[in-house]
């Protein structure tokens, strides 16, 4: 996962979406696979960061596409510039669902169930995902970040949404947003690197 540094503005402008989408809505299959283009990627590299499944990702990524376009062609959607912000909340809701839904069929098992099989099993998970070692202890050190931190982390390097973005679809301030930002990246660097963090 690479972080980004800045908060730059999304490559295409206001009038760019807001022409896109309104084509969109009027039915226009062109328009709605630039749609899918431009942001279904971005939907299913956050809706992956929150569920280790590929196959599960795709899953609820499509869902999400269903509802943006049974909404925008229904009328229930009208563009006043905040489409990331709206798309980006879908994808966060149906993520929260997923995972809700997951904790009530959970049967939770004892540790000792487990035993010596535990560890095991994680490695050969993680070989057969083909999932770089570096890349591993990342995802480890994000999972184990509070929910909030976690959240502002997957918005900003996932879903690549700016600062701004992020504060509108969360409906927090900006320097909050920026100060947890801040210190989510301060206690990843200290998990990952903790001889580099005692130098500091």
């Amino acid at each position: 996962m690479a972080l980004a540094t800045s908060d730059e503005p999304q490559p295409a402008g206001p009038e760019d979406v807001s022409s896109l989408l309104a084509r969109a809505s009027a039915g226009d299959g062109g328009a709605w696979r630039e749609v899918l283009d431009r942001y279904g990627p971005r939907v299913f590299a956050l809706v992956r960061s929150r569920c280790r499944s590929a196959e599960l990702a795709e899953e609820i990524t499509q869902s999400v596409f269903v509802t943006i376009a049974t909404k925008m062609t229904s009328g229930q959607y009208a563009e006043r510039g905040r489409f990331e912000s709206w798309l980006f909340r879908v994808a966060m809701n149906r993520v929260r669902d997923e995972a809700r839904r997951v904790k009530r069929q959970a049967v939770p098992l004892a540790p000792e169930t487990l035993g010596p099989l535990a560890g095991t099993a994680e490695d050969e998970a993680r070989a057969a995902d083909g999932v770089d070692p570096k890349l591993a202890r990342l995802r480890e050190a994000v999972a184990a970040l509070n929910p909030q931190d976690q959240e502002i982390i997957h918005l900003r390097h996932h879903a690549q949404l700016s600062f701004r973005q992020i504060a509108d679809l969360l409906d927090e301030p900006l320097g909050t947003l920026l100060a947890r930002h801040h210190r989510a990246l301060k206690k990843l660097r200290a998990m990952l690197q903790p001889d580099a963090e005692d130098q500091s």
